[in-house]
Order: structure tokens, then C-alpha cells, then sequence
């Protein structure tokens, strides 16, 4: 289970997430509904540090959450609890925030 403190701070990041996912949303229709293509994309987000700082405290956010998330799941439903709780969960965490990091930096300054 989650600590008191852990718990608050899954709870900030899906209070910090939900207006990533409006603002994503918001990008993905205006990008559909303007004809963008992703070459068109791409050369907007470009060095851009906006877009940068966006996507990722995004997927800062969305990695802690995560993590989080799952300490619980392993405990209530796979029954694994104490160190090794911790260290998959991170691990997983950890993998997701390079994944999107890499993903993030592919697109604004690669």
C-alpha cells in the first residue's frame, strides 16, 4: 500500500496531468481538423523549448503516477510487496520517463 505521502503526491500528479491531457487533445484536433501533416508537425515543434517543457512535465507527471499506480497493483493483485515492490515499480517508472524522454526529444530537438 501507499504511504500517506505517496498517496498525495499520485494524487498531484493526476491533478497536474489532467490539464496535459486537455492541452494534448486541444494540439491532436487543432493538427487533424488544420490538415497538418507530420512533416508540417514537426517543423513547428522543432527546437521548440514550449513544446519541450509541455511534453515533458507531461511525461514526468505520467511516470511518478504511474509508478505509484502500480506499487499497488503488484500488492493487491500479484501480492508482491516490501523491496521488490518498490524496485519493479521504478524500474517501470524509470523506463517510462526515458521512453518519453527520448520520445520528447525525437520531436522538439532531434
Amino acid at each position: 500500500m501507499l504511504t500517506a505521502r505517496a498517496y498525495l503526491i499520485q494524487r498531484l500528479s493526476a491533478l497536474l496531468m489532467a490539464p496535459f491531457v486537455l492541452g494534448h487533445l486541444a494540439v491532436m484536433i487543432y493538427a487533424i481538423e488544420g490538415g497538418l501533416s507530420v512533416g508540417e508537425i514537426l517543423s513547428r515543434t522543432q527546437d521548440s523549448l514550449i513544446w519541450f517543457l509541455f511534453y515533458g512535465s507531461f511525461v514526468l507527471a505520467v511516470s511518478i503516477h504511474a509508478a505509484l499506480g502500480l506499487k499497488v497493483i503488484l500488492a493487491e493483485w500479484a501480492g508482491i510487496t516490501g523491496q521488490a515492490n518498490s524496485v519493479i515499480s521504478w524500474v517501470i517508472g524509470l523506463g517510462l520517463l526515458i521512453m518519453g524522454g527520448q520520445a520528447i526529444w525525437s520531436v522538439t530537438f532531434a
